[in-house]
């Protein structure tokens, strides 16, 4: 039987992850007015931009001012990506932000190669000077991101077994620095997972680290991203990062602007209530925010509800 949890939490990574493929550079006053939306359909946790190189990815190039420009609302949690240390204390000068300890390889040394011009060894070897920075800033190192952590356009599909050695790796070099990690993000990067897969790497982490909090980050590049999300829930999984409309995608995956993007905020929202699984969130409000991303950004979404609308769905028994 599946094992449903009762609720989720969702990260909207819209504005970040959402944007950095797009060609239209929006103005803070449009990304402003995106935020509101998203806050509006209960959104409480929210990813608004990333402090990276603007040459390379120039939709960012206004984190800062962005940042310094939210509203605050209690309730509300905003965060941005950084990649390296001088993006992490640009973010610590942002007092709107929360800052998370988070560490991020990549299971894929192609990839690994192409979105940071740095080898899974290098990323390896960083691990000590991230944890010796989070500490100085009051932060613990506790979160570990994977991406490409199901498959590679480059590499191919990544094995159960790999994944696994990988983040056990990345634990133990964490333990030996004095930090602990207690959530793993696995990031289908390039839309490479299969519900067989979602299953498979789900259950070889919990048989090792059974009290390890597990969030999906899931794309749909070839149309199972729902169906991934579904295999998860039935799992327990009760975190997942999504973005408004479907929006976005890797600019590294080499077929970024060609393919689907991420999994829609309100496509899961949906797909929550048919669960009857409690997300907080207003559809009305979710697909009025897409329509919006969708204006502001110029061409069609992904997102299937924003198309269809919701239904009314009888109560459960």
């Amino acid at each position: 039987m599946a094992d449903l949890p009762k609720d989720i939490s969702i990260l909207e990574v819209g504005l970040r992850d959402g944007l950095q493929i797009e060609p239209r550079i929006l103005a803070t006053d449009e990304k402003l007015a995106l935020a509101e939306h998203l806050v509006a359909a209960g959104l409480r946790d929210i990813e608004i931009g990333s402090f990276v190189s603007p040459r390379l990815v120039p939709q960012m190039a206004d984190t800062k001012e962005l940042a310094g420009r939210l509203s605050a609302r209690e309730g509300v949690t905003y965060r941005a990506l950084w990649l390296n240390l001088r993006g992490l204390r640009e973010t610590l000068a942002c007092p709107a932000i929360t800052v998370d300890g988070l560490l991020s390889l990549s299971a894929s040394e192609a990839f690994a190669q192409r979105n940071t011009n740095r080898g899974i060894d290098d990323d390896f070897t960083a691990i000590p000077g991230w944890i010796e920075a989070y500490r100085g800033a009051g932060i613990e190192a506790d979160t570990l991101s994977v991406l490409a952590a199901f498959g590679c356009n480059f590499q191919g599909a990544i094995p159960t077994s790999d994944l696994r050695h990988l983040i056990a790796g990345a634990i133990r070099m964490c333990c030996d620095n004095g930090a602990e990690i207690r959530r793993i993000t696995l990031c289908d990067t390039m839309g490479w997972a299969t519900p067989l897969m979602i299953r498979r790497c789900i259950a070889a982490i919990r048989e090792t680290w059974p009290e390890m909090i597990i969030r999906l980050h899931l794309h749909d590049t070839r149309g199972l991203a729902i169906a991934n999300a579904q295999a998860a829930l039935e799992l327990g999984v009760r975190e997942f990062e999504t973005s408004i409309g479907g929006m976005g995608g890797c600019p590294f995956s080499g077929n970024a602007l060609k393919a689907a993007g991420n999994l829609s905020t309100e496509d899961l929202a949906f797909l929550c209530q048919a669960n009857d699984v409690e997300t907080g969130l207003d559809l009305e409000a979710l697909i009025s925010a897409a329509h919006l991303a969708e204006t502001l950004i110029g061409h069609d979404l992904p997102g299937k509800l924003m198309k269809s609308g919701r239904l009314i769905l009888p109560r459960p028994d």
